[in-house]
């Protein structure tokens, strides 16, 4: 999903703040505080899109990585990429897993699967990447109810088995090392419209805005173990050139398409690049262009922030900008219902 273009005024006000978000997004940021050289990561859903290209990544920066996905064969030429791409061939290990992420119980499998490949040590850093995206409209598509329930148990149950999963072995007494060791990593993988939501979303979006609250649930929860540190991570992607888009636009609304028609996607290999830029920063919400940065800002409420000056200055001026952005949104909306009369009359795409 996108913002659409930002009135001239509202622009006005986000070009002043560009200096104050270039600091907010970690360019100057120097120390790494997630390295994989040497460390073992799982990822879900990467046999395709985002997912392959971050497994990728990471191998290159010195990553053991488990590429977890349902399709074997994809996860076979996967895996002959990801050891190409490695830094140090002759010491870095890879292995896949097939798994269906959506199935009741899967995670402990996986994870069981990995401690055994490992040596009996769980991964040290696993993103839940896997997700899907079915785009309706909610009171009149008769598929709508039945596809938010696929999508909740793809993105939303889907990682939250996985993270509880893992964090039971992380967390164990018997795992207890001390507050200054390496810390461990939980990413979840949501998605700006877990930021601002748009018409056409709404089986959705409600997936990815409970992997926030799950997030940061979990950032306060894990206060409970000092001896056992982890650090929880949600990155939020928009549009993504990837077969899951490619999937998505079969069911999506043309109103949804017109919303969307002024955000340009981005390629797989540049979200992973800037996601993976963002946790190495630090970063608790990661966000992947400086739109997403400002949409971010305008809606914390009580999550961990990643610059608290920062943020809470954008977080005064994003509502002004809102204020612009939602009325020319609604408007695209009421001059669409005026053309194309009653949602109950539309095809899939008019």
């Amino acid at each position: 999903m996108s913002l659409p273009v930002i009135t001239a005024t509202a622009l006005g006000l986000v070009v002043s703040l560009v200096i104050v978000a270039i600091t907010a997004m970690g360019f100057f940021q120097s120390k790494n505080h997630m390295p994989v050289e040497g460390r073992t990561v799982l990822l879900t859903g990467a046999s395709e899109g985002m997912g392959r290209s971050a497994a990728l990544q990471l191998a290159a920066k010195g990553a053991n990585v488990i590429i977890v996905s349902r399709n074997v064969g994809r996860l076979e030429e996967t895996l002959a990429d990801v050891k190409a791409a490695a830094k140090s061939p002759s010491t870095q290990r890879f292995t896949y897993i097939s798994a269906d992420v959506a199935e009741h119980d899967y995670a402990a499998r996986v994870v069981a699967e990995a401690m055994a490949w490992n040596g009996g040590s769980a991964p040290d850093i696993v993103w839940c990447v896997a997700g899907m995206s079915t785009p309706l409209l909610w009171a009149m598509d008769e598929g709508s109810m039945a596809a938010s329930r696929r999508n909740m148990d793809v993105n939303y149950f889907g990682a939250a088995e996985m993270s509880q999963a893992i964090l039971r072995e992380w967390l164990a007494p018997e795992n207890s090392t001390s507050p200054q060791a390496e810390p461990k990593h939980i990413i979840f993988t949501a998605s700006m419209l877990a930021l601002f939501a748009i018409v056409g979303y709404g089986p959705y979006t409600p997936s990815k805005w409970a992997l926030r609250g799950l997030a940061d649930t979990l950032a306060m929860e894990l206060n409970l173990y000092p001896d056992n540190p982890v650090r929880v991570h949600v990155v939020y992607p928009g549009t993504i050139t990837s077969p899951g888009f490619a999937r998505e636009n079969q069911t999506k609304p043309a109103v949804t398409v017109e919303l969307e028609k002024d955000e340009p996607p981005e390629t797989p290999d540049t979200v992973a690049r800037r996601s993976i830029q963002g946790l190495e920063a630090g970063k608790y919400f990661v966000t992947v262009s400086f739109l997403g940065e400002l949409m971010r800002c305008g809606v914390m409420g009580g999550s961990p922030r990643n610059n608290w000056f920062v943020d809470t200055v954008l977080g005064w001026f994003i509502p002004i900008i809102y204020f612009f952005v939602l009325r020319g949104l609604n408007a695209t909306v009421l001059r669409y219902a005026r053309t194309h009369g009653h949602p109950s009359t539309y095809s899939t795409k008019k």
